[in-house]
């Protein structure tokens, strides 16, 4: 009788921990969408602001052009090559706009110009949070599903591997002081 009471209550125990770690796994993915939906939400912004700033005329011709690009293919292209074209974005942005003094310079000279490049810095810190940010969660969640138990029991259901962003979201020099 008190096998049957002892296996009762691990089986309740087990129970309860398997109902709190499905629960937990459920919050972890939705977090991971949701910092996916804001990660996008800040490239998109920081191409926004690029784009901007280039079609501000308040930069010289070829600088413009070049961020221009660059902002309307990170903006315009498939799911499949946005992570590339978010890279070129940042080197871009960062072979343009990398010179702490020169930017000191044209933030004296245009006040329009500081007020735009201080909205794309931004932007960029923003970025580069969010998918820090976004990463995190998903190396939280990778964790918890490699587990012996969460594996066998498949309680994960059927959602699908959270997987990290890759990509160079480097802020350029000018903007992190």
């Amino acid at each position: 009788m008190i096998w049957i009471l002892v296996a009762g209550g691990v089986l309740l125990l087990l129970g309860i921990y398997l109902s709190w770690t499905a629960g937990r796994l459920d919050r972890l993915h939705a977090r991971v969408d949701a910092s996916r939906a804001v990660l996008d939400a800040e490239l998109l912004r920081r191409s926004a602001s690029a784009l901007e700033l280039a079609t501000s005329n308040l930069l010289d011709p070829a600088t413009s052009v070049v961020i221009a690009d660059a902002a309307s293919r990170a903006r315009t292209v498939d799911e499949d090559g946005r992570h590339q074209a978010e890279s070129d974005l940042t080197a871009v942005l960062g072979a343009a706009l990398d010179e702490p003094e020169e930017l000191a310079v044209w933030r004296d000279e245009e006040p329009e110009l500081a007020e735009a490049l201080g909205e794309l810095g931004m932007a960029c810190r923003r970025a580069a949070h969010a998918r820090r940010f976004h990463n995190e969660l998903v190396r939280g969640a990778q964790r918890l599903r490699r587990k012996l138990l969460v594996r066998w029991l498949r309680l994960a259901g059927h959602a699908p591997w959270p997987e990290p962003v890759e990509l160079d979201d480097t802020v350029p020099r000018a903007f992190n002081g």
